[in-house]
């Protein structure tokens, strides 16, 4: 375990931190607590953060321009405006079922959107990740227990996701024009040990930077799925990374509290806080997402 210049971004604790962004347009970094139903803003500029109380529980987002972004909600895909926070319907999803929540997402290089849902309890291959292109929705992988992970390749032509509950990490083709599958997905990495595979993010060089939820951590891979690194982080739910600074050099991690009881949060003291760990990593911009 390799310990990096670290500090705490936002001293909040999130029930259940996820869905970090970064808008280098604005210096601004986003993420949600999932379970409170809470979106934070930080603006670099000012060192403040902005806490943001939404309608529905939501756990990720995604840049369309500088006036709009799109969240992922647990009924649906809202546009939301970035001043005053007006949410519109764009399209629903698994609206009508009751056991289904949103999770993990992120924007492939070509403005195409993947989404996963699971079941609010993990319920067992309740959930399923999607793709949004051109405006359209497409189931691209049913029987999902915990979708997690999703990134790409900095060309665009492979894609990348995890089932939490099975800790595998899968390697899928993509036609690099449309972001979508071209071939069937192959396991990549098969985690054994402590913790589990959570959200991701890949480099410019390719290399894929994965919390390890109950592992305290960011482990780096390359994309044969060799280990290289593990970034030590102050707080045993590590969830998911993000690449923040004007020139993407450091890397935003939440965490969460979910699930743990009085005994465990007091033996983890950053339990639910957002780190920012100084790596001088070879980050990237995440691109805008295209609704048609």
């Amino acid at each position: 375990m390799e310990d990096v210049p670290t500090s705490v971004l936002s001293a909040e604790r999130c029930h259940l931190g996820e869905g970090p962004t970064y808008d280098v347009s604005t210096d601004t970094a986003w993420w949600f607590d999932i379970a409170e139903r809470r979106l934070f803003e930080h603006r670099f500029a000012a060192a403040g953060t902005i806490i943001h109380v939404l309608p529905k529980m939501a756990s990720a987002l995604a840049r369309i321009d500088g006036a709009r972004q799109l969240i992922l909600a647990e009924d649906g895909l809202y546009v939301r405006e970035v001043a005053g926070g007006h949410l519109q319907l764009f399209t629903a999803l698994e609206a009508d079922n009751p056991v289904t929540r949103s999770n993990d997402a992120r924007v492939h290089p070509s403005g195409t959107f993947w989404l996963g849902t699971m079941g609010r309890h993990a319920e067992m291959g309740a959930g399923a990740i999607y793709a949004l292109h051109r405006g359209r929705i497409t189931r691209l992988y049913p029987g999902i227990t915990i979708p997690n992970a999703i990134c790409f390749s900095p060309n665009g032509e492979v894609g990348y996701f995890a089932d939490t509950a099975t800790n595998i990490l899968y390697r899928v083709p993509l036609d690099a024009s449309t972001g979508l599958p071209v071939g069937e997905p192959a396991a990549l990495i098969r985690h054994r040990g402590v913790g589990g595979l959570d959200g991701a993010i890949v480099d410019a060089d390719g290399m894929i930077w994965n919390a390890r939820w109950g592992g305290a951590c960011i482990d780096i891979y390359d994309p044969a799925g060799r280990r290289l690194r593990s970034l030590r982080v102050p707080a045993r739910q590590s969830s998911c990374p993000a690449f923040v600074g004007r020139d993407f050099s450091q890397v935003l991690v939440t965490s969460a509290w979910q699930d743990m009881d009085d005994a465990q949060r007091a033996a983890d003291p950053g339990h639910g806080k957002t780190f920012l760990l100084d790596v001088a990593a070879r980050g990237r911009a995440e691109p805008d997402v295209k609704l048609s």
